[in-house]
């Protein structure tokens, strides 16, 4: 049995799209795919407004990976080996056996397509079959409704709403809705997410 959980950064290759360390040589790929403001509408985080700007943010994260903290990944689309968008493991409690998958942003090019779902299906496998995880959570502004279809499509379960959990760039007190997967429902999750990824 795992006693405790140590995610590390790694590669995680799937049909679409790619799970790798983010790093700086992402950059140019990451700034061209954040100019659509509404990107940006309901992350915590300001909208990153410079090339200098999208790396000084990549070096906190590779810091942040460093530290153990996050685990960054950069989302790399196979079809042209572009990056559109960044994903991290955050909240890790290695004794707990549990982790969130957040920080996620994808370039609106990739918005309704297999590379979000794909995205989260390599995390959550690692997640379970490979760190050993007992839980893993997920979180979304309240306002955020497309979000939140988006994670309750994958399976995950709505446990409630955090009340003025967060305050946004803006000053905005944001209302946090959290949900969860656990890994006695990771198979039907999994079973779920591929039947999609076939389509």
């Amino acid at each position: 049995m795992v006693n405790s959980i140590d995610p590390r950064p790694t590669i995680l290759e799937g049909t679409h799209v790619r799970l790798e360390p983010l790093a700086l040589k992402h950059a140019d790929d990451l700034f061209a795919g954040s100019r659509d403001t509404e990107i940006w509408k309901l992350l915590i985080s300001a909208p990153i407004q410079t090339l200098e700007e999208m790396r000084a943010w990549i070096e906190k994260a590779e810091k942040q990976t460093a530290a153990g903290t996050q685990v960054w990944f950069a989302a790399i689309r196979r079809a042209d080996n572009r990056a559109v968008g960044v994903t991290s493991y955050l909240n890790i409690s290695h004794a707990d056996r549990g982790l969130e998958i957040g920080g996620t942003w994808l370039s609106s090019d990739v918005w309704r397509t297999a590379v979000n779902t794909e995205c989260k299906y390599l995390l959550l496998r690692h997640a379970f079959e490979t760190l050993g995880c007992i839980r893993v959570q997920l979180k979304t502004d309240e306002r955020n409704v497309r979000s939140q279809r988006a994670i309750e499509r994958l399976g995950a379960v709505r446990e409630g709403v955090l009340r003025k959990y967060q305050v946004t760039h803006s000053g905005y007190q944001r209302n946090t809705v959290m949900y969860s997967i656990l890994d006695t429902e990771w198979l039907a999750v999994k079973q779920r997410l591929e039947e999609f990824l076939k389509r």
